[in-house]
């Protein structure tokens, strides 16, 4: 059995495979076979007997990689895997908390706020506490509040040494004492609240760690600061940590991951054994060099060289265009030419670093008749009719939950006007209750809804999941609104009935795939889900996507548009400390998603925010080995916004100059003002020059200040002292 377990694995993946019992680190290239690593492993710990599924703890970032793990590992054992706990954070943390609710002090059904629903019950909160929204926005809020949680810190434990961070703490202290009330939890306290009640209760905390000897963790470069704490809770002192990942993909710093828990886990654990997983399956050689050439660029790295079994391949193709629009015309004739050829459109993707950027590209898509779709568009789960239909059920499930309540009271319209609505807010804190309890003492309207309510609970109370979710859809009135509707809303409408139809669909999916078929886990797999995004079987039709939403797939063609200063790398990450290196990382993630052809294109001038800007090459380009590009224009100069240009060169160490170094004409402007100098504003601070135009009289920069964001400058009014 073990021989055909290990059977076409390479030296190193047999290596990590067959490890003994000991906390391990995986680094683990693109392409390297990392789920095969992961999935085969925990497959020879079970057949050689030294532990059972029940086990093992394994932590995937998406449910689509639990689930396609889970799938392989069915197919290599025959062993039953019930007992094995495999999911996301997230996941994991909900479920130790449905079991030990009482303990972590909320109610059985308690229910799980996406991203959406945080964002409604903190403008809700907001409002009530008289917090002004142009101060404060919403959504930076709720970014403080989540921030502060994937840190570990309560609102009490958060830092505050001016008036402004005080009162973002006295909304978040209020935020989490509202959601306690209400019963609910957001994303981030899942978290928060699973890793206080194994910090706090050393029964449970060793239940856990006597039961999960083996806990194997994928993405690792991913973890931010509370997972990285959770997963040492879990290991204790005696069980082994298996982690795999990859520190030059790691990508995810604005959403809090810390690349330096890779580093930290070698220390905590006494890793000394970190395998390198290298040989890559994906990409032909020139790409794979090109990869390494730019990463090697970056600081404190653990290090790695990918490197193939496959030859060579073409060069990297390199384009320079006048313009954004012959850019993306560029870009279109060679999609056509590679169609023709043979290759699919479903294997070919159009990266860009900013979203903003696809607008031409899809113009130019679409008069050339090429399918397309833009990958992360709207989740099923977070589509506005499903929301409506969870909010009945949540609502049914747990009456305390006011955001729920909120969205359906007069939905569909039943009377009930924005004043009323207030009125019955306003009571409800005058009295310290819930919106529930106000609207069972309120008006003829609210109460009708309230009964309407009541009455969806008692016929379904005997039902199974399906012929509830069909009750509910029916006799709320979402079927018969949407239904009803005419004119040019009727075909928006109708895709809103398939969608309420497919919710019965899933549900009746869900009792057959899981045993705990409640309404409660069906709602928690519902908020779950919705962070991921599942594509169903498309047309033929190419995937547009930004870098970041790339990670993880691979395409016979990639072609990296928009490579120019300002762009990628992005302007703000001149600012960031470590900023460079993750947009290098980025770049890396970029080019390693190819796997037979490689385009990288850039524009002298692109339409960005409704204005045309005047851009120079990305230095990224200067740190890719010069035999390995082939320029199907003529050879690339950095231009300044004036027409100015000098040769761009590789540097002698083979192509990989420092970034920051800058270029000849950068010092010869007219105005003697450059891209990238840090400059001093009488009004507006501190900034960086990020654009130039015009000249003489007309001369402007663009500034991107540190306090106020980026303005554009006339230089002759302007007063700026260089930094």
């Amino acid at each position: 059995m073990n021989s055909t377990l290990l059977s076409g694995l390479n030296s190193e993946q047999r290596a990590a495979v067959t490890l003994p019992e000991q906390s391990a680190l995986i680094l683990a290239g693109a392409g390297s076979g990392k789920t095969r690593v992961l999935t085969t492993r925990i497959a020879y710990l079970i057949s050689t007997g030294v532990v059972s599924p029940q086990g093992i703890l394994a932590v995937t970032f998406t449910n689509k990689a639990a689930k396609e793990m889970l799938t392989r590992l069915s197919a290599m054992l025959p062993t039953n895997m019930r007992g094995l706990w495999m999911g996301t954070f997230h996941g994991l943390c909900n479920r130790m908390l449905r079991a030990h609710y009482h303990e972590a002090n909320l109610p059985q059904t308690f229910q799980i706020l996406d991203s959406g629903d945080q964002l409604s019950a903190i403008k809700r909160l907001m409002k009530a506490m008289n917090v002004d929204d142009e101060k404060y926005p919403p959504r930076e809020m709720q970014n403080f509040i989540s921030g502060s949680k994937e840190q570990g810190l309560r609102a009490n434990e958060v830092e505050a040494y001016d008036p402004y961070t005080r009162r973002k703490v006295e909304v978040f202290a209020e935020y989490d004492a509202q959601c306690q009330r209400e019963g609910v939890v957001d994303f981030s306290e899942l978290l928060l609240r699973c890793y206080e009640l194994l910090s706090r209760n050393a029964a449970i905390r060793e239940h856990y760690q006597e039961r999960f000897k083996h806990i194997l963790v994928d993405e690792f470069q991913d973890t931010n600061k509370l997972q990285y704490q959770w997963l040492k809770l879990l290991a204790g002192n005696n069980n082994a940590l298996f982690a795999v990942g990859d520190d030059d993909q790691s990508i995810y710093a604005f959403r809090g991951a810390n690349v330096g828990n890779m580093q930290q886990l070698t220390r905590d654990f006494h890793v000394g054994n970190m395998i390198k997983l290298e040989q890559n399956y994906r990409s032909h050689g020139n790409i794979l060099n090109a990869a390494n050439a730019l990463i090697s660029n970056n600081r404190n790295r653990l290090g790695k060289n990918l490197w193939t079994a496959e030859n060579g391949g073409e060069p990297l193709r390199v384009y320079e265009a006048p313009t954004d629009v012959e850019e993306a015309g560029f870009i279109v004739s060679e999609i056509q030419q590679l169609k023709s050829e043979g290759v699919y459109l479903n294997e070919i993707a159009l990266l860009y670093r900013s979203n903003a950027q696809s607008r031409v590209l899809e113009h130019a898509l679409v008069s050339a008749g090429l399918s397309y779709r833009v990958y992360g568009g709207l989740r099923f789960f977070e589509r506005q009719e499903i929301k409506h239909a969870l909010a009945y059920l949540r609502l049914m499930q747990n009456t305390d939950d006011d955001n729920a309540l909120l969205r359906i009271i007069n939905f569909p319209t039943r009377g009930i006007g924005a004043r009323s609505i207030e009125q019955l807010q306003e009571v409800a804190k005058m009295n310290s209750t819930t919106l529930w309890d106000a609207a069972a003492r309120a008006g003829s309207k609210i109460t009708a809804f309230v009964g309407l309510v009541e009455s969806l609970r008692s016929a379904t109370r005997e039902l199974p999941l399906p012929e509830i979710m069909d009750h509910v859809l029916q006799h709320s009135g979402l079927i018969a609104h949407y239904q009803n509707e005419t004119g040019a809303k009727r075909r928006e409408a109708e895709e809103r009935l398939e969608n309420l139809n497919e919710l019965i669909n899933a549900a009746t999916l869900f009792v057959h795939e899981n045993e705990d078929d409640s309404l409660t886990s069906f709602l928690t797999h519902a908020s779950l889900e919705a962070g991921e995004h599942q594509a169903g079987d498309q047309d033929d039709a190419l995937h547009l996507m930004t870098v970041h939403a790339s990670k993880g797939l691979e395409f016979h063609t990639v072609f990296i548009t928009g490579l120019e200063q300002g762009l990628f790398p992005h302007q703000n990450s001149q600012r960031e400390d470590g900023g460079l290196d993750e947009e290098r990382r980025l770049m890396y993630v970029a080019i390693t998603r190819a796997r037979r052809r490689l385009y990288l294109s850039f524009a002298q001038s692109r339409m960005l925010h409704g204005q045309v800007s005047y851009g120079m090459a990305s230095g990224f380009l200067r740190e890719l080995p010069d035999n390995l590009l082939h320029w199907i224009t003529p050879r690339v100069t950095q231009r300044s916004a004036f027409g100015y240009s000098a040769p761009l060169t590789p540097s002698p160490a083979g192509g990989r100059g420092e970034q920051n170094s800058a270029p000849v004409q950068r010092s010869a402007t007219p105005s003697g003002w450059r891209i990238g100098q840090a400059v001093l504003h009488t009004k507006f601070g501190e900034g960086v020059i990020v654009n130039l135009e015009g000249s003489g009289a007309d001369a402007r920069v663009q500034v991107n200040f540190r306090k106020t964001g980026t303005k554009w400058l006339a230089l002759e009014y302007a007063k700026l002292t260089a930094l």
